[in-house]
Order: structure tokens, then sequence, then C-alpha cells
């Protein structure tokens, strides 16, 4: 097998530069071996690689931002990922792409399934759906992974803002309307390496499948978990747990909306890998561990 990673960079691509090594042979590019801004160049480099397998962990994900960066977000999210589509379709090839709960409206308590409406209230939304059409619509083999709130002790997220804050700050304010499951991007890698495995015994059915951990927090039980895991770790803070503050999502406006429900159900994906995918709490204590181990950032 002979994959060609795009985004290894990002959070997620650096944790599938691990997990993808044992299924054969793979080429990881970031944005200057790949530049999804440029299709032609782009082209280039899928018929100078020549892939069976790709694996597109590359995507225009500042959410803010892109509402005011519409053709950016449209040019990473839908017209380079229809290139991808296109070629896997012309060649025989399978594409792995990432998405989001942001597809969805945000509303409701329940976890969405992978057949339930969509109806993107973000310009990154849309553009993410737009991708998961252009996909569709070339007829390629794919496997599509829905994802929400992905950390890791690497890059930028929210677990990594969270322990700089506590470093200088005893009062943190915090959203505590907006629900989904942390998930890491070791899990999303781990999985991803499975699922394509499987893919490749016939064992695992192209289509749209919704991964992300168990269980359900808000961002500010989130946040408390965070702080209060990191002291019993031995890290020195300023900020307690107690000393986070629960506020609702209307007291922090933001450019773009965001979801109060991001909860997936990801019955689909664990009754096809025969998995039992873990609580958020697991990952994030790793991640903890791993960020006291290195440092954490200040």
């Amino acid at each position: 097998m002979k994959i060609l990673l795009l985004g290894k960079d990002g959070q997620v691509g650096q944790e599938l530069q691990r997990t993808l090594l044992p299924l054969g042979e793979v080429v990881a590019l970031g944005r200057h071996g790949a530049d999804l801004n440029d299709l032609e160049a782009l082209h280039s480099t899928l018929h100078a690689h020549r892939p069976d397998t790709i694996v597109n962990a590359a995507a225009y994900t500042a959410v803010d931002k892109a509402e005011s960066d519409q053709d950016m977000a449209a040019q990473i999210n839908c017209r380079a990922v229809s290139a991808l589509a296109q070629y896997a379709k012309a060649h025989d090839a399978l594409l792995t792409h990432y998405s989001t709960d942001y597809v969805f409206d945000g509303a409701g308590e329940d976890p969405y399934t992978e057949n339930d409406t969509v109806g993107p209230q973000s310009v990154y939304g849309a553009t993410k759906l737009a991708g998961e059409q252009a996909i569709i619509d070339s007829g390629c083999k794919a496997l599509v992974f829905r994802t929400s709130w992905v950390f890791s002790s690497q890059g930028g997220n929210f677990l990594k803002t969270i322990l700089r804050l506590a470093h200088t700050k005893s009062s943190l304010n915090v959203v505590a309307d907006q629900f989904g499951a942390p998930t890491s991007a070791e899990l999303i890698a781990d999985v991803t390496a499975l699922a394509i495995c499987s893919y490749r015994k016939k064992q695992f059915s192209e289509g749209i499948y919704h991964l992300s951990a168990s269980g359900t927090a808000s961002w500010y039980e989130f946040a408390r978990y965070i702080v209060s895991q990191a002291s019993i770790r031995g890290a020195t803070l300023q900020l307690t747990a107690d000393g986070i503050n629960a506020i609702p999502a209307r007291d922090y406006p933001t450019p773009a909306k965001r979801p109060h429900n991001s909860r997936l159900n990801t019955s689909k994906l664990s009754q096809a890998l025969q998995l039992q995918l873990p609580h958020w709490t697991a990952h994030t204590d790793r991640a903890i561990d791993q960020l006291i181990k290195i440092g954490i950032p200040t």
C-alpha cells in the first residue's frame, strides 16, 4: 500500500505519521510539499507519487477567521478536497478525509447520527459540508470521519490553552452550555489506521462515520477536569478548578456561531470495527501526562 498523507504537521497529521507507518509506504507532506491552495501543484503532487491511499488531514480550521476569509476556507475545505476525490476516482484510490460536527446546526440534546439532517451555522461548517458532498459527487472510494473537539499534546488546542492560562490566571470564565466529547488526535489516528487496514481486508465499508470519544462534557467541565488533573500530577498552577467560572455562550460572543450540541453518535463506527471507543478522560489524562513530562507551555 502506498499512502499519501496530507497535513502532516497538524495535530491529527502528526499522530497519523505514527499509525499509518505499519500499513505500507507512507509519503507525508505538509503545506510546503502539498499546497492545497494551488490545485495545479496538488494535481502534480498526486501524479508524482501515485498513491493508492490518500489520507487528507489538511484543513482550514480557523473557525472564526473563516467568516471573513470565505474563499480560502472554501478552497482548502472544498475545492482541494474535490480535486483529491477526482484523482481517487480516476485512479481507483481510497480517500480518507476528516469532517466535523459543525455540519449540523447544533440544536437538541441527542447525539447526531450520520443520517441526521445537516444544517451548518458557520462558514467553516458549510465548507466542510461542501467537501463531504464533493467526495460523494465524485463517486470515489472514501472513508469520511466526522469528529469534534480535537486536542493533543502538540499544536494549538483548548487543552493546551487552558494549561497555559492556568500558569498566570487565578480565575477564568469558560462556556458551560455547549456540549461535546473532547477527542484526542491520538485516538483519531489509531482508529483511522484500523479502519484503513480493515477496509483493505474487505472488513469495513466505505461511507461517513462519526468518530469521537465516548462521554459528554461542556467546555467548562473539560476545563475544570484539565486543571484538576494537572494539579494532581504535580503541575504548579495559579488557577484551581474552583477558580473557573461557568458562563453562557451569549456572554462570550464569537464571529462564528458555535454549536450548542456537538455530541456525535458513534454506534455505526463502533459496530463496524467491533470497537469500544474510550471515554474522553482517558486520552485527556495521557495528553496532560505528556505535557507535564515535556513541560507545559507558558
